[in-house]
């Protein structure tokens, strides 16, 4: 391994050049905290608002899934890119009738008015559906901080995310994940939803004001009393 020159008279590291320090100190500005991929950091940084119509369809195969899950045809790309990089399992997207297919997901299973009723949000856990906070959560509890550095201040385009510190989820049970979009009627894809850019690949910007949302989900508080969602123990019973 290289090392700095010696000085002989004082024994001490030589100071460095001028250049080389500005140097190095560019490098440190330029990469992002815990590396270049770009999935450390925190919120994808720029949105955009989608209003062209969406549809209420199944998770893709590619993206591990309890069976009939399904999702708002605009954020497919999002859950693509956010599965790559923090691997998880969606236990839940859409609950509600549908027509010509009858009552998907577990309606029952969430708050009145919320997210999952417009198909614009998912339950994640763990991919072997451990019911205990272990280094299998890892992956889930990395995503769960890069959508929320801080508590109940999620980053656009998520709208609520609820894991530890918030009712009935956290590490062993599931993370909820809600986008923003437009007000609407229960059981339909809302006229507008926020994503990120799929393309995104480290960038990051400060969260902005999101524009008024409909829906709503579960309060936060100590994690106890069960407010809404499908965990691990839920598919794991099923």
């Amino acid at each position: 391994m290289a090392s700095f020159p010696h000085s002989k008279n004082r024994g001490g590291i030589r100071r460095l050049p001028v250049a080389l320090l500005a140097g190095l100190f560019a490098v440190l500005l330029l990469v992002p905290a815990g590396g270049a991929g770009g999935a450390s950091m925190q919120g994808p940084g720029a949105t955009r608002i989608v209003k062209k119509p969406g549809r209420i369809v199944p998770v893709p195969a590619d993206i591990p899934h309890q069976a009939g899950s399904r999702i708002d045809s605009r954020l497919i790309a999002n859950l693509r890119w956010l599965q790559k990089r923090f691997p998880f399992y969606v236990t839940e997207g859409y609950a509600g009738p549908l027509r010509n297919v009858g009552t998907v997901g577990c309606p029952g299973c969430h708050v009145s008015g919320s997210d999952h009723f417009y198909a614009a949000a998912v339950d994640v856990v763990a991919l072997d559906f451990s019911t205990s906070c272990s280094r299998r959560w890892r992956p889930v509890t990395r995503l769960a901080h890069w959508s929320e550095p801080r508590q109940n201040v999620p980053v656009r385009p998520f709208r609520w995310i609820g894991y530890d510190g918030d009712s009935g989820h956290g590490c062993g049970h599931h993370l909820h994940l809600s986008w923003n979009h437009a007000p609407g009627r229960l059981y339909r894809p809302a006229a507008w939803i926020e994503v990120f850019r799929a393309d995104f690949t480290g960038t990051s910007t400060p969260p902005r004001k999101p524009p008024p949302t409909g829906g709503q989900d579960g309060p936060s508080g100590p994690a106890g009393a069960e407010t809404g969602g499908v965990s691990a123990r839920m598919v794991a019973d099923r």
